[in-house]
């Protein structure tokens, strides 16, 4: 008897002990102290804030329920900025943590671009990948495809995507766009210029290639097939690096709401179940890799957008919520995306983190793109380049611990509407938002608003205004101490980038050779090395 209750009672020191060590175990997998967090960071091109439904719920659109699942399982950033309000520059400062005053890349680039984001620029897959990340990016590119300037020289050990948007290229079955654009042509040699159709927006003589490290796999590439290539693709990565025990960074840049990306809708379908497929198809990739990168622990996964609506693009455009930019609206002229109202660069953003992020939490932090790159080295325990300005702020603890200290200030930059590529004529400074220039951006229909300086600037209270329909009277105190301000912080930001030693100046010139092409002598530089 007395051997049987010795017994018991070791059994119960052992199995509380082992209770004890699982859960010690499980507190240091949640903690974790020496392992290094795995990355994913989606961007979303050409995404509205109200296109997340958890934005808009009265809206019950139900187009985005894997993203709304993941926003109740983590947090949501209700008021986050693309660092730009078009492709390349918003990639740009996202990738090095700075304007793109600073980092070079101020507009677009080109399918015959010679270069890219300067070499003299540093990215955060760079830094993680020399800390011993294993880094894939899977997308869209869109800042130089030749030599040095890909991806697999940027950063990244493996890449499998598109080198620019999926309207710069021809393919034979074209995605929804407005107006329409006609397959490639199949016939007679390649001749290597860069002509467009009738209309702005389609190229006709280069297929748009698909690309694997550094070679071209399909030229033109099959928009019907991408998604599941992609979604392949990026399970792969995820299995494998967990398999070697390696930490990991996925960067995918997915450009389904470029030019609406989905498979086609029944024939009855009205146009905006065109986009809205796109929305869904776009979704449930997000959850096939969040359900690879969940059988393990430790990923945070950081969806956002790249920019707003293309709202050219008339019912293949996204929403851009309550941030519709009346002012402009009113008097002609877009509110979306190359603009510096709300709905060209207030992008939807979701961040995931099992056991880190608290579920089912929102910030209204100011954040920005430009602050992944501190954040992720911050987390990665990774120190950041000494030698250069990082205009980014480190958001951990506003991630993990629901702190709302987010930008004091943050400056929109031209995109392509109004005023010089890349200047700083637009600023945020807690609820107020000051414009020193407006106009210039096409709306559907073809309008444009007219550009327009505005000294004093216009200042709007978002607060109370987040539709930017009525600025503040400029003879009112408020104003006044919000100019002043503004002004000031504007003042030494443009006077710390003119003394700033780092700055880089990207080379936008472009060369018919320069374009990405596996077959001259075929029409379209038409190949495939697909099974």
């Amino acid at each position: 008897m007395a051997e049987a209750v010795t017994w018991l009672l070791l059994s119960g020191i052992l199995v509380c002990g082992l209770l004890l060590h699982t859960a010690s175990k499980q507190e240091e997998d949640v903690n974790h102290p020496n392992a290094k967090p795995n990355f994913i960071i989606i961007l979303a091109d050409d995404i509205g804030w109200g296109d997340l439904d958890a934005n808009q719920p009265e809206e019950k659109a139900n187009n985005t329920p894997y993203l709304n699942l993941m926003a109740e399982q983590g947090l949501r950033l209700t008021d986050f900025h693309s660092p730009a309000s078009t492709c390349s520059p918003s990639r740009a400062a996202l990738l090095t943590g700075r304007y793109g005053l600073r980092n070079g890349v101020t507009h677009n680039f080109a399918v015959g671009s010679v270069a890219g984001l300067p070499l003299s620029e540093v990215t955060f897959p760079q830094l993680l990948q020399k800390a011993g990340y294993y880094t894939a990016m899977i997308g869209k590119w869109h800042l130089g495809h030749n030599g040095p300037y890909s991806p697999t020289n940027r950063g990244f050990d493996y890449y499998l995507g598109i080198p620019y948007s999926n309207d710069m290229g021809c393919t034979d079955t074209p995605g929804y766009d407005l107006p329409h654009c006609l397959p490639c042509v199949t016939y007679g040699p390649q001749v290597m210029r860069f002509q467009r159709r009738a209309h702005a927006g389609c190229y006709s003589k280069v297929g748009l290639p698909l690309i694997e490290n550094r070679s071209i796999v399909e030229q033109p590439l099959d928009l019907w097939t991408l998604t599941e290539q992609y979604q392949s693709a990026a399970t792969k990565m995820i299995r494998n690096a967990r398999e070697r025990g390696q930490p990991y960074l996925l960067y995918l840049a997915l450009a389904h709401m470029h030019v609406p990306l989905a498979p086609p809708p029944p024939q009855d379908a009205t146009i905006t179940d065109v986009y809205s497929a796109s929305l869904r198809e776009m979704d449930n990739l997000v959850w096939a890799v969040k359900s690879a990168a969940d059988e393990t622990d430790n990923t945070l996964i950081w969806f956002t957008g790249d920019n707003g609506p293309w709202e050219v693009k008339c019912q293949y455009a996204g929403s851009v919520g309550p941030y519709k930019g009346k002012w402009q609206t009113s008097r002609g002229g877009g509110s979306a995306k190359r603009t510096t109202w709300e709905g060209g660069h207030r992008v939807p953003t979701v961040a995931y983190w099992p056991g880190r992020i608290p579920a089912n939490t929102t910030s209204s932090a100011l954040l920005s793109g430009l602050d992944i790159f501190p954040t992720l080295l911050s987390l990665a325990r990774v120190t950041p380049p000494s030698d250069r300005r990082i205009d980014g702020i480190d958001a951990t603890n506003i991630l993990l611990h629901g702190e709302e200290a987010g930008h004091e200030f943050l400056f929109h930059p031209n995109s392509g509407a109004a005023g010089r590529f890349g200047d700083l004529q637009t600023v945020r400074a807690g609820k107020h938002k000051a414009f020193y220039i407006t106009g210039a951006a096409e709306a559907c229909g073809g309008a444009s608003g007219r550009q327009q300086l505005h000294d004093p600037p216009l200042i709007f209270d978002l607060e109370h205004d987040e539709a930017e329909e009525t600025p503040l009277q400029v003879q009112t105190p408020e104003y006044q101490a919000a100019a002043l301000r503004i002004a000031r912080r504007r003042e030494e930001l443009l006077w710390d980038i003119a003394t700033d030693e780092s700055v880089s100046t990207a080379d936008y010139s472009t060369d018919d050779s320069a374009a990405p092409c596996c077959d001259p002598g075929h029409a379209v530089c038409r190949c495939s090395t697909l099974g």
